[in-house]
């Protein structure tokens, strides 16, 4: 394996730091990935806590034969400018812009196989995975890795409420006024005008219009229209994107699709590491251990690309 220092969109306004993982044998053309991170600003690695899942997977790839480019999101490394310069921003700018930047880097080295570069998708960047596919994208296959089918204002509510369920005293009480007023927010969400939802702020500074402009591009219209080969993945001790809930419906809705394939890891958890069986409100005692993801995770991804590369 080996490693090389890269620049997702060189010359554009919003620059970012990237690695190409490259196996060592690249004699011939290899198939490549792209790593999309979830929610919130996130660096190359989608560090948390003692969690490093992109560079474990973009090594074990590697391994297989199978090249990456993983990159710093653009909201952790241009956040302030981003604010300052885009009303309002929206997926497109934060993700999906740079995931296209990234896809055309890899097709332009002549180590790629350019007729097979593939995205994988975390958390919220699996939700985007076939928008980003649809609007220039133009991968090979599709992996999505604790996905939803679901609109992002429904996966915080939802959120809120098992963690405020899981707290307890005044954090509970806090908790539970925020969840009240995000709800209100929410709830006239694709009534209201659009100008309205552009000047009304989150926490954060996110426009109520980041949430409206995402849930009209349902994750679901895109994976129904397309005759891609997809790989769903989920543990099944996740509290953020459930295995009852979320891989339950996308199971429910795409189990006749022959060119859907699901996977469910048995003790994994949001971050497709052994879960220690901390709940949402532990998240950063869940997330703090120093462990790796399995290499049964990173074999299934490698043997589904080599499959349809």
């Amino acid at each position: 394996m080996k490693e090389l220092q890269i620049i997702v969109g060189e010359g554009t306004e919003y620059p970012l730091k990237g690695i190409l993982t490259l196996p060592d044998n690249t004699e011939h053309p290899v198939p490549g990935a792209v790593f999309v991170h979830g929610s919130g600003s996130s660096d190359m690695n989608e560090h948390i806590g003692g969690l490093y899942p992109f560079r474990d997977l973009a090594h074990a790839l590697a391994e297989k034969g199978i090249a990456s480019i993983r990159y710093d999101k653009r909201s952790f490394a241009h956040g302030r400018k981003m604010l300052k310069n885009i009303h309002p921003v929206t997926v497109y700018e934060e993700t999906i812009e740079d995931a296209v930047f990234a896809a055309d880097l890899l097709r332009a080295d002549p180590r790629i196989d350019k007729d097979n570069v593939f995205i994988i998708g975390h958390s919220m960047g699996a939700m985007l995975a076939p928008r980003i596919d649809d609007e220039g994208g133009s991968f090979k296959g599709i992996i999505m890795m604790a996905g939803s089918p679901y609109k992002l204002e429904e996966i915080l509510e939802r959120q809120l409420g098992e963690l405020t369920a899981n707290s307890k005293g005044l954090k509970a009480r806090i908790i539970t006024k925020q969840a009240a007023k995000i709800k209100e927010s929410f709830s006239s969400l694709y009534e209201m005008d659009i100008e309205e939802t552009k000047k009304k702020k989150m926490a954060g500074g996110t426009t109520l219009y980041y949430f409206r402009e995402m849930g009209e591009h349902p994750v679901m219209s895109y994976l129904e229209k397309t005759d891609k080969p997809v790989l769903i993945m989920q543990g099944d001790k996740d509290f953020q994107c459930r295995a009852d809930v979320d891989y339950k419906a996308f199971e429910d809705a795409l189990k006749d699709r022959d060119n859907v394939t699901f996977h469910l890891y048995p003790g994994l958890n949001h971050v497709f590491v052994v879960s220690l069986g901390y709940d949402d409100a532990k998240a950063m005692k869940e997330y703090g251990p120093k462990r790796q993801i399995p290499s049964d995770v990173s074999d299934d991804i490698a043997a589904w690309i080599h499959k349809n590369a």
